[in-house]
């Protein structure tokens, strides 16, 4: 008969050195991967220009909402020179419904102009390349590199994961991109994409964001802020 599981409790987690909270993120990881076998990328896409697009799109929309427009968007704009030679008016109209549409209509335009100009109309497979093109942060970068071609070179960072990462105590930040730096030397490298997609499925189904299901959860002896 296995030991029942001591808590973590908010003072214990504080205390915690840097090799205990890396093994608590290594429970936290192998626990969410047999919890979501299946977890991945939500935005439907087939290639690195549409997963491109469809991370734009997804800007303060639901994933959802985003694989509900881009069908049609894909069919009618299948390269990016397609983007570039778009009539705004055309663009606005068709993604009308992900929200914020006149501003990513330009960034869409844009985007494409530049894939054309200075990438021969291909998708760049770098950080650095990416965060230059129109509409494209490092989240987004991040995105396209872990999902359209397994590079492991920086960690996603969203709404669920950045409250998920802070309710288990392994990063104080609000920043993104210093809960990323935070999260990057928790989180072997090998599984910095599927952890994203491990937080965003947990933080939908069980840690929501006024209501966590606490006493659902596999994480809950690991989270210092389980309310039990």
């Amino acid at each position: 008969m296995s030991a029942p599981r001591v808590r973590l409790t908010p003072a214990r987690a504080r205390r915690e050195s840097r090799p205990a909270k890396r093994r608590r993120t290594g429970d936290v990881l192998e626990r969410l991967k047999e919890e979501y076998p299946d977890a991945h990328c939500a935005l439907d896409h087939r290639s690195p220009l549409e997963l491109l697009v469809a991370t734009i799109l997804s800007a303060q929309c639901t994933d959802k909402r985003v694989n509900m427009v881009t069908p049609a968007l894909f069919r009618k704009y299948p390269k990016a020179a397609d983007y570039a030679g778009a009539p705004l008016a055309e663009l606005e109209e068709m993604i009308r419904s992900t929200g914020f549409f006149r501003n990513k209509s330009k960034s869409l335009k844009g985007l494409g102009q530049a894939l054309v100009d200075e990438h021969r109309g291909r998708v760049p497979r770098t950080l650095e390349e990416l965060v230059k093109l129109p509409g494209v942060g490092r989240k987004t970068a991040n995105v396209v590199l872990g999902n359209a071609f397994g590079i492991e070179e920086g960690l996603v960072v969203d709404t669920h994961v950045g409250r998920l990462s802070r309710r288990l105590a392994l990063t104080d930040a609000k920043d993104a991109v210093k809960v990323e730096r935070d999260l990057m030397e928790l989180v072997p490298q090998t599984n910095w994409t599927l952890w994203a997609h491990l937080l965003i499925y947990h933080g939908r189904q069980i840690c929501h964001s006024r209501r966590p299901d606490c006493a659902r959860c596999v994480l809950i002896d690991l989270c210092p802020s389980a309310e039990i």
